[in-house]
């Protein structure tokens, strides 16, 4: 019974996200906004689910995915600078701005850099430091070429009501602090991880 979860997990965790995302697709605060914030998730959730026979992450890869990807879903319900429950805690900080998109950007790093390690490692073979190294990295680059796609698509899609959808709320470097807290939360990860694997392989060498 065990055997057979493990191996059916990732359908599990595709089942949980779809009814969580289906539940938040209903009446959202701003329904093109939600259209254009669920654009990247209309790519990338059909690719997981194309390229599964011929890639499979762990089960800790879906779990981080899927966490990243509902709370992404909570942000295109409210519209991210709406979120009522983070501007909730967040005023007890005095925060003059709803964070919650802080909070994804560094969920971004935190949650998607071990996948991201996982896929870089089995497919270029990458082996040392350097699968720490370079998942941070991937993780900067994809939240730079992020930045600018949704300043594209606010330009070019919704231009009088770009400044409100990229959700700046008054700060000129959103994109600079937005990058900065996915580095943050990749950086931590990584960190984390190399500290585990070492102590593994010292236990393993003792042993």
């Amino acid at each position: 019974m065990k055997g057979r979860f493990s191996k059916n997990y990732p359908f599990f965790c595709l089942f949980a996200y779809l009814i969580f995302w289906g539940f938040l697709a209903i009446k959202p605060l701003n329904r093109f906004d939600w259209f254009l914030e669920n654009l990247l998730p209309f790519i990338f959730v059909p690719a997981i689910i194309f390229t599964f026979k011929k890639f499979r992450f762990s089960n800790a890869s879906y779990t981080l995915i899927t966490v990243f990807m509902m709370l992404h879903a909570i942000g295109a319900h409210y519209t991210y600078e709406k979120v009522p429950f983070t501007r909730s805690l967040f005023n007890i900080f005095h925060f003059e701005r709803d964070n919650y998109d802080r909070l994804v950007h560094f969920s971004f790093g935190f949650l998607m850099v071990y996948p991201i390690r996982e896929l870089e490692i089995r497919l270029s073979g990458v082996r040392g430091i350097f699968t720490y190294f370079i998942p941070i990295n991937t993780i900067i680059s994809g939240s730079a070429i992020y930045e600018i796609i949704e300043c594209a698509v606010a330009s070019i899609v919704q231009p009088e009501n770009a400044i409100a959808w990229l959700g700046i709320q008054g700060d000129v470097f959103d994109a600079e602090k937005d990058m900065l807290m996915a580095a943050i939360g990749a950086v931590i990860t990584m960190t984390a991880s190399f500290l585990k694997n070492r102590i593994i392989q010292g236990k393993n060498v003792s042993n």
